[in-house]
């Protein structure tokens, strides 16, 4: 009845405006009576008011047949005021699993991103290995993360020391088939599944930095063996200490898709493989830097461009709910902002570097839109379109000079990782008390020293430790002729082997 009378007030208004209204007594064929509408109005609910009236029926109802059978009616009306409520709480679990699921696939999808810009950005003799490095590591992210790290980086509350170490050990466990509302994990949020998904794509993301910075020259097993750690134990730690409730969450740090908690953790266990592993030969030499071009710059820039779609699934599913309107106006916000901060970091580089080298370096142009994303990647809702361009602007300048800073100190970051991801991770974490009123700077500036001391000193220790026992670096032959042939045998471009 109530859908009636909605469907009565909307026709009282449309019917004459398509010319479908019949005379009738009280109307005209100008339109419908003041008495109709006046009926009309009085009839409309609003949403809420329509679910309230359903509610209270409902509760009567039960309640009348209790007392009738002599039950208890309060029961009774409870009961049947949560079987009214059930399939919109159904809906929030329903949307906000879907929200996990697309985002995922879209942080999935950067996975391809990463290895076709690593592939554009390193010599043709060196294509193939960045190619393995990347399916293989998101391979074995997949598997330790699921074998340790999603319990290791979410406890429930459950602590084995509080707010630091996860009390939760062992493999994750899924919701079982056709699992019911009721049995559901957790009903008011999202699947299991879809969570675990959409989680461990951020966890790959994490060992695909480190791919691109220490490219050309490290032995890929002693690599893998970095990316087991970090995907099970460095980064599933650390990211417990924000956002699965630890005690940098307690004390206000604030970093809502991950500009320190995925991209300056990549950024850390880059720098310090870096330092270990040391530059590619020649890069450095009678105190110059010379710059070793990348094989293929289309590739490199429609990574650029497939990182850029992935990083909406990155930033938008990280509002981790959209079971409401202002759920989804959110996310929509956020991919706005998310887009104009790439925009405006490409842009800074792109001007300025034609006022440094008087000519635009497109390597660092892609560079300066992946530090635009993860500039705003802290926070991505709360700017304005017009602030998030900045943000993201100043990331980007951030990178060109961040380059040259690395150049100066000797360290050699094939594809410009280490600014992207660390230098500009920073400077978005700190960038969230412009726009967010609950972020403070001491809780920020503390989140990022002690994630960076936590992940440089354990990855130091790692990289130091796989040095010292089985090695890391190539031999000199093997890095000059390439490690397409030295390593695997095999060639992307078999007709171009020398480059």
């Amino acid at each position: 009845m109530n859908i009636l009378k909605r469907l009565i007030f909307v026709a009282a208004f449309l019917l004459p405006s398509l010319g479908l209204a019949q005379e009738s007594s009280g109307s005209t064929s100008e339109g419908p009576s003041q008495e109709a509408i006046n009926a009309a109005v009085s009839a409309y609910l609003t949403p809420n008011e329509f679910i309230g009236e359903k509610v209270r029926a409902a509760a009567i109802d039960a309640a009348e047949n209790a007392i009738e059978n002599g039950v208890d009616p309060k029961k009774a009306a409870a009961d049947a005021i949560a079987a009214v409520y059930a399939p919109l709480a159904n809906g929030d679990f329903i949307y906000t699993s879907v929200l996990f699921l697309v985002g995922g696939f879209l942080v999935f999808f950067m996975a391809a991103g990463f290895a076709m810009l690593e592939s554009g950005l390193v010599r043709s003799k060196n294509v193939t290995m960045q190619l393995t490095k990347n399916i293989s590591l998101f391979a074995f992210a997949a598997v330790f993360y699921y074998l340790i790290g999603y319990n290791l980086m979410y406890p429930l509350g459950t602590w084995m020391i509080d707010g630091l170490l996860s009390g939760v050990w062992g493999p994750g466990v899924l919701e079982v088939v056709g699992v019911t509302a009721a049995a559901a994990d957790d009903l008011g949020y999202a699947s299991t599944g879809s969570d675990f998904f959409f989680q461990l794509m951020f966890c790959a993301a994490t060992a695909s930095i480190v791919s691109g910075a220490l490219a050309e020259r490290i032995k890929l097993w002693p690599f893998l063996i970095f990316v087991i750690i970090l995907t099970s134990v460095i980064y599933p730690l650390q990211a417990s200490w924000k956002w699965g409730g630890g005690f940098l969450d307690e004390y206000g740090f604030l970093d809502f898709a991950g500009s320190t908690v995925v991209h300056s953790v990549g950024g850390w266990a880059a720098l310090a493989g870096a330092i270990i592993l040391g530059p590619r030969l020649g890069k450095y030499k009678d105190g110059k830097t010379n710059p070793i071009p990348g094989s293929n710059l289309a590739l490199a820039t429609l990574g650029t461009f497939i990182l850029w779609l992935g990083w909406f699934g990155f930033n938008g599913g990280s509002q981790l709910a959209m079971g409401t309107v202002g759920d989804v106006a959110d996310v929509s916000r956020i991919f706005a902002n998310t887009n104009t901060a790439a925009a405006g970091g490409a842009i800074a580089a792109l001007i300025l570097t034609q006022i440094l080298y008087k000519k635009p370096d497109l390597t660092m142009v892609l560079n300066g839109a992946l530090a635009g994303l993860v500039s705003i990647t802290a926070e991505p809702l709360t700017p304005s379109l017009g602030t998030a361009t900045l943000i993201g602007a100043i990331g980007g300048l951030i990178v060109v000079f961040g380059v040259r800073l690395l150049d100066r100190l000797k360290i050699d970051d094939v594809v410009g990782a280490i600014p992207v991801h660390l230098f500009a991770g920073i400077w978005g974490t700190l960038a969230v008390v412009i726009t967010n009123p609950d972020a403070s700077i001491i809780p920020q500036i503390y989140g990022i020293i002690v994630v960076g001391i936590f992940t440089m000193v354990a990855s130091l220790i790692v990289w130091y430790t796989l040095k010292s026992t089985v090695g890391i670096r190539v031999g000199q032959e093997e890095e000059i002729n390439g490690l397409d042939i030295s390593e695997l045998g095999m060639e992307a471009y078999p007709e171009f082997s020398k480059g």
